[in-house]
């Protein structure tokens, strides 16, 4: 039976790492496409293979991750517990896709796995261990601070931007930052790989040691590669709802602005992939920097309705995936027994 819940459990990783791509490419390319910087084929391709690169790149922080992440009772307990947890993040980032509205995987991950050990708990099982500690690092504090940070640095950054161009002719400073912002498309989208492909390679790590193939010191170079194809995959496939949304309902944006956003955006997921080893969400990062950016104009543009909307599904995000995961991991308790 291990064995059967571990081949579950790497399909739907598989799952969960295809939707993170798919939808988060958005992110990624959305304002490139808007500003006609790069053309949505273009833009797609770009960003699939940076995704892909900081992925790969991103494998060798997926054991730390997985270290310092939660710990898992081993045995067919802890692995319907990842069932679980992958289970209830997956639903809960189609119904965003659906929806048209950016939301963190990492956060509906967090959320689910902390659910499904609630659940385990309830039915006499073991719990999961440093969930709290996740629960705060990865999900409370990047969601007080990362939003404020992104908002508060891009609408301060279009300053010296506009400040640079401001003897330029509008046209060619269109065409300079259109540039600018096919490079910020790629920083972005590797900067991305870097921060999920942590994520998704210490889900294979965790499931791993669960079932007792691996002692979770080193991660196996089918791990790496496993992580960084889906995440491309997903990314090729491309979730276009969530683009939509970002490029042209929350805000409008000119290519300065745009490539600000988009600059700020990949510097942050950068320093807290590397520097600092602090989980982002690509997706509140960009959202975030696009409103503080699209917020710095002389006309008001932003659709205040649909923030405030994105903002509580934000906040509903760990909370909803926690619930769906409670209740997954109750109907598979009997597998785990």
């Amino acid at each position: 039976m291990t064995a059967v819940i571990f081949g579950v459990v790497v399909l739907l990783t598989a799952t969960f790492a295809f939707l993170n791509g798919f939808r988060d490419v958005s992110t990624s390319v959305a304002l490139a496409v808007r500003t006609r910087a790069l053309t949505p084929s273009v833009a797609v391709l770009l960003a699939a293979l940076f995704n892909f690169l900081g992925a790969l790149l991103s494998a060798t922080a997926a054991v730390a991750v997985s270290h310092t992440w939660i710990h898992l009772p081993e045995g067919d307990s802890g692995l319907s517990i990842l069932l679980a947890g992958l289970a209830s993040a997956s639903a809960w980032g189609v119904l965003m896709w659906w929806r048209g509205i950016p939301a963190s995987s990492t956060h509906a991950l967090v959320g689910g796995l902390a659910g499904a050990g609630l659940a385990s708990l309830a039915v006499g099982g073991a719990g999961v261990g440093g969930v709290d500690r996740s629960l705060m690092l990865q999900v409370g504090l990047p969601l007080l601070l990362s939003p404020v940070i992104a908002y508060v640095g891009a609408y301060l950054l279009v300053f010296p931007a506009t400040w640079a161009a401001r003897y330029t002719q509008p046209n060619v400073v269109n065409q300079r930052f259109r540039r600018s912002q096919a490079i910020a498309a790629g920083a972005v989208a590797f900067g991305h790989g870097l921060q999920d492909g942590q994520r998704v390679g210490a889900v294979l790590l965790l499931a791993l040691f669960a079932g007792g193939y691996s002692d979770g010191d080193t991660i196996p170079v089918w791990v790496a590669l496993f992580s960084a194809v889906m995440l491309t995959v997903g990314t090729l496939c491309g979730g276009w709802r969530i683009s939509h949304t970002i490029g042209y309902k929350i805000t409008r944006v000119d290519p300065l602005r745009g490539s600000v956003a988009q600059i700020y955006s990949a510097l942050m997921l950068f320093l807290g992939a590397i520097a600092l080893q602090l989980p982002l969400s690509t997706t509140h990062t960009v959202t975030s920097s696009v409103l503080g950016a699209g917020e710095n104009q002389h006309f008001a543009v932003t659709n205040r309705k649909l923030v405030m909307q994105i903002f509580g599904l934000w906040i509903l995000t760990p909370l909803a995936a926690a619930a769906g995961a409670f209740v997954f991991a109750l109907a598979l308790s009997p597998l785990g027994a």
